[in-house]
């Protein structure tokens, strides 16, 4: 390098700071908070599950938003669990040394154990750790199972909302999988075996398709003993199983699909499942594990996961109340689980929830009170909102943010249970409505695939407008949008015209990239394009200015390894034609 292009390269050295773009990983404060749920349990029991939260919570870059799905969710799983492998060395090296059982987690930054008061205080101490929490368990909520009824040609709500419509366009949802966390599933049941990813008419494979979050039985049942025979489905299941019944009627209206009857909104999608509740009872850590399952699929035997094999959408047709699990101290780091499924492309549907007997602000506790859960109330066959279903603003947080964020048919459901059909309500059965028309969107325009927030733009945008007569604070619900019935009741078919006409307005009007993180440890990542789609070059010098590293590029992605270079300060030169077009720096730590 001559002495000219050494000035030029001291000059941008100086200038790169105001060019880069920073990441830095959250933080949930200083200090080891230690629930108080968890010091009132040692007065009665020696041992309680709990789950130990780290302070570092990883946070996806902006940048990433315009990627397609799969390459959003390889990198969201690679650095998620690159920060909780590194962060909690320590305590899983405590656990082992101790022989304590542990489960870490990645989709957040903690892990699940079973301490003694003794272990409690001796981990304390242990750095990195912000709190240790009680992993309590929560109840199911239904808020009226009805009856089994006879067969009808085309159940109510899917053609309310033109689901069939939409299929007379060919579109039925093809090449799309959606997900559900629930009680379970009946897979083998005519209405769904079909749709399962894991059956090819033929054979089963139920590795990537199926997980059971269920180790041990809930003991708010009561159980006589600790047999696993209590559950229908035992413990660990190695094929779809439903205990409950749940489960099975909200993936019926997901995807059902026979000749006869119609149930399903999206009757040509595919499923994957994993049970959340023995029997109804769940907990935040079964939630929590169902949702790391679901960012990367594995085996059965819970190794290899696979980012490739993550749904596009799932259904959550649960609640985890204050009194029955979830509460201050842990909504932190289940929000952080939501957003980090929603930064890997997923669509995340969660119904709202059926207190909205209790009045204003009854979305009040996880998942439907988060800002990135699509949150969904239930409405009846004359598209008013449900007198049970739960509304905002949501306050108990301090956000005030108006959910829900749509409504869909919730009240006297017909789909499938373990034992022919059930006509239930609840916003458990307008949930799965949604992610129904969220797979018909997504046959319908592929390039949405991973657009989340595209996607629930439309879905609000198109949907049917509700007014309500009731008022929160002196505010009516006769605008739209609004917090009892959000932007309205959804319409599929408009959803699906709209996402049919949708393109990207990202526009690459000139050359530039991203590096994440900064520091890096063993790899950099950059995101890069320019204009003419040429080949270009990525340099790295050090402060000496020598060159260490470059490759040729044209668009895409690439991870540096760094774990070769030493620890300082590093430029970063992007060239195109033999020009500089832009300079960042970075720090190898």
């Amino acid at each position: 390098m001559g002495m000219g292009e050494s000035r030029n390269l001291s000059k941008v050295c100086s200038l790169a700071l105001s060019c880069l773009l920073l990441f830095t990983q959250n933080s949930f404060g200083q200090g080891t908070f230690i629930s108080s749920d968890v010091s009132k349990g040692f007065e009665v029991q020696e041992e309680q599950s709990c789950i130990v939260v780290m302070k570092n919570q990883w946070k996806a870059p902006e940048f990433i938003k315009s990627w397609d799905k799969e390459s959003k969710g390889k990198f969201v799983f690679q650095n998620l669990q690159a920060v909780a492998k590194k962060d909690q060395k320590s305590l899983i090296a405590y656990f082992k040394k101790e022989s304590i059982q542990y489960q870490p987690y990645f989709v957040f930054n903690g892990v699940k154990t079973i301490l003694t008061k003794k272990q409690l205080h001796e981990i304390k101490a242990i750095k990195g750790i912000k709190s240790i929490l009680l992993d309590q368990s929560s109840q199911l909520q239904v808020y009226d199972r009805g009856q089994s009824i006879n067969r009808e040609e085309i159940e109510w709500g899917v053609s309310q909302i033109q689901a069939d419509k939409v299929w007379e366009l060919g579109t039925e949802g093809e090449g799309v999988v959606v997900a559900g966390q629930d009680t379970g599933y009946d897979f083998d049941n005519p209405f769904i075996n079909g749709n399962y990813r894991g059956f090819d008419g033929a054979n089963y494979e139920h590795s990537y398709n199926w997980h059971d979050a269920i180790h041990y039985l809930n003991p708010l049942h009561n159980d006589p003993d600790d047999d696993p025979a209590n559950n229908p489905c035992g413990l660990d299941s190695d094929i779809p199983c439903d205990d409950h019944n749940h489960g099975t009627h909200t993936m019926g209206t997901m995807v059902g699909n026979d000749p006869e009857i119609k149930i399903g909104v999206a009757p040509k999608a595919q499923w994957i499942g994993c049970r959340n509740m023995d029997r109804g009872w769940g907990s935040p850590s079964t939630y929590t594990e169902c949702f790391e399952w679901f960012l990367a699929p594995t085996d059965l035997d819970d190794d290899l996961p696979d980012p490739s094999k993550s749904p596009h959408v799932i259904a959550n047709s649960w609640g985890c109340p204050e009194i029955e699990g979830c509460n201050p101290d842990n909504w932190m780091f289940m929000e952080t689980v939501i957003d980090n499924l929603v930064a890997a492309g997923i669509v995340v549907v969660v119904s709202a929830g059926n207190d909205g007997s209790q009045g204003c602000s009854s979305i009040d506790r996880p998942a439907s009170m988060f800002e990135s859960s699509f949150v969904v109330g239930a409405s009846n066959q004359v598209d008013s909102v449900a007198h049970f279903s739960s509304y905002g603003p949501v306050t108990i947080d301090g956000s005030g943010r108006w959910k829900p964020d749509l409504v869909a048919p919730g009240v006297d459901v017909k789909s499938i249970i373990l034992d022919g059909f059930g006509t239930w309500s609840g916003t458990s059965m307008a949930g799965p409505h949604v992610a129904g028309a969220v797979a018909l969107m997504l046959d319908a325009n592929p390039e949405l695939k991973g657009r989340v927030e595209e996607i629930q733009n439309i879905l609000k945008e198109t949907a049917v407008p509700v007014k309500d007569p009731r008022a929160c604070d002196g505010i009516v619900a006769d605008q739209v949008p609004n917090f009892i019935a959000g932007h309205g009741r959804i319409d599929a078919l408009a959803a699906v015209n709209a996402a049919s006409t949708w393109t990207s307005t990202v526009e690459q009007s000139a050359d530039s990239f991203a590096i994440y993180p900064n520091p890096a440890d063993n790899y950099l990542y950059i995101t890069y394009s320019n204009r003419f789609n040429s080949v270009g070059t990525m340099q790295a010098y050090n402060m000496l200015g020598q060159l260490i590293w470059e490759e040729d590029y044209q668009s895409g992605h690439l991870r540096v390894d760094l774990r070769s270079w030493q620890p300082g300060s590093y430029v970063l030169m992007h060239r195109s034609n033999d020009e500089i077009v832009q300079v960042g720096k970075f720090v190898k730590l």
